[in-house]
């Protein structure tokens, strides 16, 4: 089974350049960084979990959600000496994973550094998704 989560993003980003050029001010009549845009995040955990560490079938054991993040607690299956990780995922597209107190990733979702996470730009007044090219 695959775990995956989507988080929405509704602090302020730094927009991609092709999302800059879709949003034309001249199309809009309204400056594009005043633009209200929402960032879906959908993170395949247990697979990213296995492409940072090389090994391993993990599993969420437990979750705890706050107002800037959510941060999941999780362990490899089926090993008598099971390695903990936890992973916080930021509002904003930043995430920390740590594994058994060693720290693995620090850095943001939003450049594309994981092939375990796909992103999502959406319109937040139409909900039109905005597709970058």
């Amino acid at each position: 089974m695959c775990l995956k989560k989507v988080i929405y993003m509704t602090d302020s980003i730094v927009l991609p350049e092709e999302l800059k050029e879709l949003l034309d001010v001249e199309a809009s009549g309204q400056d594009p960084w005043n633009t209200p845009i929402i960032c879906r995040v959908e993170v395949d955990l247990p697979g990213w979990l296995n492409q940072l560490t090389g090994e391993g079938d993990w599993e969420v054991f437990d979750e705890e959600e706050d107002e800037t993040c959510i941060s999941f607690a999780m362990r490899e299956k089926a090993r008598a000496h099971s390695k903990m990780a936890e992973v916080t995922l930021y509002h904003n597209g930043y995430a920390v994973v740590n594994v058994d107190g060693k720290a693995l990733f620090d850095g943001s979702l939003t450049t594309g550094t994981s092939q375990c996470a796909h992103l999502s730009y959406y319109n937040a007044d139409s909900g039109e998704q905005i597709l970058l090219n």
